[in-house]
């Protein structure tokens, strides 16, 4: 086990009789442990969607614990993740407490109203808690925030296309290409939603 450095409140020398050192884990101590961003997922993976489409977003946020020695006691630390923030990249941001499901579910979703790439950044906020000897779970006061990799994505606008009513459907699939996409310069970015608002569900 590694010591991360967590403070000790040691009151003096015990006398005998004495009760041992009291081990409190701090909001600061709590700031520096290595906890994992959260991996953030959003829109299809083939890193596109048309403008004006459901872009879904959606983590895997699960309790992290970890476990060190201090004084010679045992100690656990859990990190719970309690809310998420999306900034969609285009002025847009959603706050929830639900982590997301990916595609069909819709319960944390976007889209986008212009053309143009787009980075979409998640910010988990954890709270903790430290267990010392295998006691009751003790709160740490106080909360981090994560932030993840952004996500990019490009919006794309699709043109209608008529369709050759002799056509069947496995004929126009085969046909089917993936859009141009740009790469991604300042001329590319999208630009801000002058609508742009922040959500919380």
């Amino acid at each position: 086990m590694t010591d991360l450095g967590w403070d000790c409140v040691r009151p003096g020398a015990p006398e005998a009789g004495s009760p041992a050192a009291q081990i409190v884990i701090t909001a600061e101590d709590f700031a520096e442990l290595p906890i994992e961003a959260p991996v953030a997922h959003a829109g299809p993976d083939r890193g596109w969607l048309p403008v004006n489409m459901v872009n879904v977003l959606y983590t895997e946020a699960d309790i992290q614990e970890l476990e060190t020695e201090l004084l010679g006691t045992p100690v656990r630390i859990r990190a719970v993740p309690v809310e998420f923030h999306w900034d969609l990249g285009d002025g847009n941001t959603i706050t929830t407490t639900d982590p997301g499901k990916p595609f069909p579910s819709e319960r944390i979703s976007s889209e986008y109203r212009f053309e143009g790439w787009y980075d979409i950044t998640l910010t988990t906020t954890f709270t903790g808690q430290f267990s010392v000897d295998g006691g009751e779970w003790q709160d740490i006061e106080g909360s981090i925030e994560i932030e993840s990799d952004p996500v990019e994505l490009f919006a794309k606008s699709l043109e209608s296309r008529l369709v050759n009513g002799s056509t069947t459907d496995d004929e126009e699939d085969e046909d089917e290409e993936e859009p141009w996409i740009p790469e991604r310069t300042p001329d590319t970015e999208g630009p801000i939603d002058p609508e742009a608002h922040h959500r919380r569900v």
